[in-house]
């Protein structure tokens, strides 16, 4: 049986910094609502400080550090997939929707075979 390791958030720190993300979040978006009369510019402007702090403040944290080397990660990964050529997309493509059809035309006539056999065969009603 494997066993899964989870982790948390250690340090006081840490702790600290993501409660203040989750503070600049809200102050960002309160921010965003309660200069409605100030203008879109100062509005926006609000938004956009605290919404840029908060991830300043995610990234500086040990679970910000750990998400940014995922990404890196990730796209590094993304890097070595072989995609497909122009006509190999559409060849593909072009079987997906043939196979779509094909199970279409299948379902219906099982669909219409199947209505004929309990309505008009064994119960023998009409339409």
């Amino acid at each position: 049986m494997a066993t899964s390791q989870v982790e948390t958030v250690s340090s006081a720190a840490d702790k600290a910094k993501l409660a203040a993300v989750v503070a600049l979040v809200i102050a960002a978006v309160a921010g965003f609502y309660l200069l409605g009369k100030q203008g879109p510019v100062a509005q926006w402007g609000a938004l956009l400080v605290g919404l840029g702090a908060a991830v300043v403040a995610f990234v500086t944290s040990e679970p910000g550090k750990q998400f940014v080397a995922f990404g890196r990660d990730a796209w590094r990964e993304v890097k070595k997939v072989v995609w497909p050529t122009r006509k190999e997309a559409i060849q593909m493509t072009a079987y997906v929707i043939a196979f779509c059809a094909i199970m279409a035309i299948f379902l219906w006539l099982t669909d219409k075979t199947l209505e004929w056999l309990f309505y008009d065969l064994i119960l023998g009603w009409k339409k």
